[in-house]
């Protein structure tokens, strides 16, 4: 079970993050911080696996605190909850394993836990992320939170659980460059993560797939492929 610091300058901010990871049974002793020199105070006397840290915060940002840890012989896995989009591009290159955007979702927050796991497994290399431009900012995204890409043209756009982005890449490129992540071509339009599709649809000759809340066409040409990769995942389709 994982030892972990919630470290936020606001306390009720501290206590809901702290509620709502006590409620995973990966979690196991919960750490609380209201300060950035707390927050290193708490790595001083105790084993800890994974930060969650706000960015805003006097004297110690959250972004100090990572810079700090990033010269540890083991750093703790470090991922960041605020209620700033833009300053992604910072925590990714501080290497956070994750990046939370307030208010947290219980389902959001599952997903970085499970991060958290696999690194201490060792079975979590660095996060690809992809740089988008969003109304004349810079953002960056991690490819394993993209659920599916939709073909406009000559662009592509990539969609997650939260909002959706458009990059100048084709899809044709994507799918070579991503098919060794798990992305497998099931439309003309679509490239989808074959690890996010929850549910299967075959009826009538016409098939189609569940990602997240999206049902995304299957083409006659692609159904031998993504059977293919369904029965190699062991989900079977339903009717």
């Amino acid at each position: 079970m994982l030892t972990v610091v919630v470290v936020d300058d606001e306390l009720p901010a501290v206590e809901e993050l702290a509620f709502l990871l006590g409620q995973d049974a990966r979690v196991g002793t919960i750490h609380r911080a209201s300060s950035g020199a707390e927050a290193l105070s708490a790595l001083e006397q105790y084993s800890v696996d994974a930060l969650f840290l706000d960015i805003h915060m006097p004297s110690l940002s959250g972004l100090d605190i990572a810079r700090v840890i990033s010269r540890f012989s083991r750093p703790p896995a470090v991922v960041f909850v605020t209620a700033d989009e833009d300053r992604a591009l910072e925590a990714f290159e501080l290497r956070a394993i994750d990046y939370l955007l307030k208010p947290v979702r219980t389902e959001r927050l599952a997903e970085s836990v499970r991060r958290v796991c696999e690194l201490m497994e060792g079975s979590t290399p660095a996060p690809e992320v992809i740089t988008v431009d969003q109304g004349g900012v810079s953002r960056m995204i991690r490819r394993d939170d993209v659920r599916y890409v939709q073909a406009q043209g000559d662009y592509a756009r990539l969609h997650t659980s939260e909002a959706s982005y458009l990059i100048r890449i084709p899809l044709n490129d994507l799918e070579r460059q991503w098919a060794e992540a798990g992305f497998l071509r099931t439309h003309r339009s679509y490239l989808v993560a074959m690890d996010q599709v929850r549910k299967v649809r075959i009826s009538a000759g016409r098939a189609s797939l569940f990602v997240g809340d999206a049902e995304l066409p299957v083409s006659r040409r692609h159904l031998p492929d993504v059977r293919e990769k369904l029965e190699a995942t062991r989900l079977r389709p339903g009717q």
